[in-house]
C-alpha cells in the first residue's frame, strides 16, 4: 500500500490494482484502501490518477475505480461493456484489454476498448507465458491500426520507454521499473520529459 500512495504522489498516471488471487472482499477492500490513498496523496501531485482494477469489473464498479482492465482469461469485452453501460452515472468508465497479437488489438478496438496494453514488447519474467517477445516493429503495426490508445508493455525500462513512444504508444506500463525505482519522483519526471 506504501507504493500506491508513493506512486500517486509521484503522478503516476494509472494504478492498476492487479491482485488476481484476492477474493471479490478482499479486493474491494484493497481497491477502496488504494483510492484512499491516492484521495491522500492527489493534493500533492501535477496529474489525476486513476486506479484501474484487473479482471474484476464488479470490483471495479462497486468501489467506483477509474476503470477495468481485462487479460485473456477475463469477462469477454462485450459483456463487460455492457455491464458497464448499466451504470449509467459511470461516464468516463474505461475499459482496457491486454493484447497480444495484431488481430487480438483490432478485436479489442471493434468491440469497444477505451485502450490496449500491447506486448511484451521486450523480454520479461512476468510476461513469459505469452511467448517471445512481440519487438519494436510490430508495436508500431499495432499503434497506427488502433485509433484508441495503445501502452507497451513487457520489460519496459527507463533506457527503451523511449523507443516505445517513438513506435506510436501513447504510453508504457510496468511493474518492476516503477516498483523498484530508488526515486520514484524522479523516474515519473524523465519518463514525462519523452512525451514533450
Amino acid at each position: 500500500m506504501l507504493k500506491i500512495g508513493a506512486a500517486a504522489a509521484a503522478g503516476v498516471d494509472w494504478i492498476q490494482i492487479r491482485e488476481k488471487d484476492l477474493s471479490g472482499r478482499d479486493g474491494g477492500w484493497l481497491t477502496r484502501e488504494a483510492l484512499r490513498r491516492f484521495i491522500k496523496s492527489h493534493a500533492s501531485s501535477e496529474t489525476a490518477t486513476r486506479i484501474l482494477v484487473n479482471d474484476r469489473v464488479d470490483v471495479a464498479l462497486s468501489e467506483r475505480a477509474a476503470g477495468v482492465h481485462l487479460g485473456e482469461n477475463s469477462l469477454p469485452l462485450t459483456e463487460t461493456k455492457r455491464l458497464v453501460s448499466v451504470q449509467a452515472s459511470r461516464q468516463g468508465f474505461l475499459v482496457g484489454v491486454s493484447c497480444h497479437s495484431l488481430e487480438a488489438a483490432r478485436t479489442a478496438v471493434s468491440g469497444g476498448a477505451d485502450y490496449l496494453f500491447f506486448g511484451p514488447v521486450f523480454a520479461t519474467p512476468s510476461k513469459a507465458a505469452y511467448g517471445a517477445p512481440q519487438g519494436l516493429e510490430l508495436l508500431s503495426k499495432v499503434c497506427r491500426a488502433a485509433p484508441i490508445p495503445v501502452l507497451a508493455i513487457g520489460g519496459i525500462t527507463a533506457a527503451n520507454a523511449f523507443d516505445c513512444l517513438a513506435a506510436g504508444a501513447s504510453g508504457i506500463a510496468a511493474i518492476r521499473l516503477f516498483q523498484e525505482a530508488p526515486d520514484l519522483l524522479a523516474l515519473v519526471h524523465s519518463l514525462r520529459k519523452l512525451t514533450v
